[in-house]
């Protein structure tokens, strides 16, 4: 057993890491090519009279992992100067209207659709709009800096926000009031929780020797990610707090005693725990895709209703994205307009939402299909974009 659960973990490792290579070189994203490949595992798998019986609880698991280490290594990447102050504040207004107006929407939609309750079909639609980091960020790569900076701000903040408003509605029932409350309560709560927990690694990082450094650092991460969720705080925003102020030192050096704590050797320290953050997150991710497309039942997206409701989803996203952006008038239009992906954290608070029972009616192959296309279509535009970057350089030199 030992054998092969080695053989197992370390193979699908070795395949996430050749298909990734193979996702840059024909640009489609690897979380399509990893979806497929649990697809036509599990038909193998059936085929021979196999099954993986632990994938459904070890599925919510990996994904929850996967995504603190998303979220940390992403907000690592990012510098808060006030030279970008208007960028984060565009960023910030697309993705908090982009998750409105695209809820309102769904909610409208599976309201009608499958006659589902308002606050019923709320909950089943909030997971859909919400972009996703995991699949967003790496897709960014290759964009100019703003609009990869521009790509990192709002798929993360729309990662945050998604997750507070689900968290919120589904704890409070959706009673305006219990929702309002633990919202607003939770989220100042968390604030000041991530404010501390960042001040404590950032002596930590200052002060940690020895050849075991940072294992211990991101376990405390995510046992206080655990603690939030017990406590009905919002622990992404720690994460998210947490990266900021640790790629962003001069935010926390504005006192004597901070300034003192900054080591000589902390960018050096920083970029090493950074690295391990971007190994970490890609063997979790990877993981995580390929058990998802395994656990996925193909029949499920062959049922009429899923490809009905995941093409109006799909029309209703990049609808009304592209009117945000032509309202806020956010530049490089053309690059950001396809960058809007669900992916992991759909997966999630779906999964999460269906544990409730109510979203019966809600056929599940729409779930794996809107993901599915939304990554193919940022994978053909970024394409399409790339392909002429050659010639509009050429033409402004």
């Amino acid at each position: 057993m030992t054998n092969t659960a080695l053989l197992v973990l370390s193979g699908l490792l070795v395949l996430a890491y050749l298909l990734d290579v193979v996702g840059r070189r024909i640009r489609l994203p690897a979380v399509v090519l990893l979806i497929a490949t649990g697809m036509i595992g599990r038909q193998a798998l059936d085929h021979i009279g196999l099954q993986l019986n632990f994938v459904d609880e070890v599925l919510p698991l990996v994904g929850t992992i996967g995504l603190i280490l998303i979220v940390l290594e992403g907000t690592l990447d990012l510098e808060l100067r006030r030279e970008r102050a208007r960028l984060i504040a565009t960023s910030s207004a697309v993705a908090m209207l982009g998750f409105l107006v695209t809820l309102f929407g769904f909610t409208v939609l599976l309201s009608l659709a499958l006659g589902l309750e308002v606050k019923v079909a709320a909950l089943a639609a909030m997971p859909f709009a919400v972009i996703s980091s995991a699949v967003a960020i790496p897709s960014a790569h290759g964009l100019p800096d703003a609009s990869r900076e521009f790509v990192t701000y709002e798929s993360a903040l729309s990662d945050i926000i998604g997750i507070l408003v689900f968290y919120a509605w589904l704890a409070s029932g959706g009673v305006i009031g219990a929702f309002t409350g633990d919202l607003f309560g939770g989220g100042a709560l968390s604030l000041v929780a991530a404010a501390l927990v960042a001040l404590l690694l950032f002596f930590l990082i200052n002060r940690v020797e020895g050849h075991v450094r940072f294992v211990p650092l991101l376990a405390g991460l995510m046992l206080l990610y655990a603690v939030g969720k017990v406590l009905h705080l919002s622990p992404l925003v720690l994460v998210l707090v947490c990266g900021l102020l640790l790629n962003n030192p001069h935010l926390l050096e504005r006192t004597r005693w901070l300034r003192a704590m900054h080591g000589t050797g902390y960018d050096r320290t920083l970029a090493e725990f950074k690295g391990l953050v971007a190994e970490l997150t890609f063997a979790t991710k990877s993981v995580f895709f390929i058990m998802l497309g395994y656990w996925t039942d193909v029949q499920h997206m062959l049922d009429w209703r899923a490809w009905a409701l995941a093409a109006v989803m799909f029309v209703t996203i990049y609808a009304s994205r592209a009117m945000i952006l032509g309202l806020l008038e956010v530049g490089d239009v053309r690059r950001l307009l396809w960058i809007a992906p669900r992916g992991l954290i759909t997966v999630l608070l779906f999964l999460a939402a269906a544990e409730t029972g109510k979203i019966d009616a809600f056929p599940f192959g729409a779930v794996m299909l809107v993901v599915l296309a939304t990554a193919t279509a940022t994978a053909l535009a970024h394409r399409g974009v790339q392909e002429q970057l050659p010639a509009a350089g050429e033409s402004e030199a």
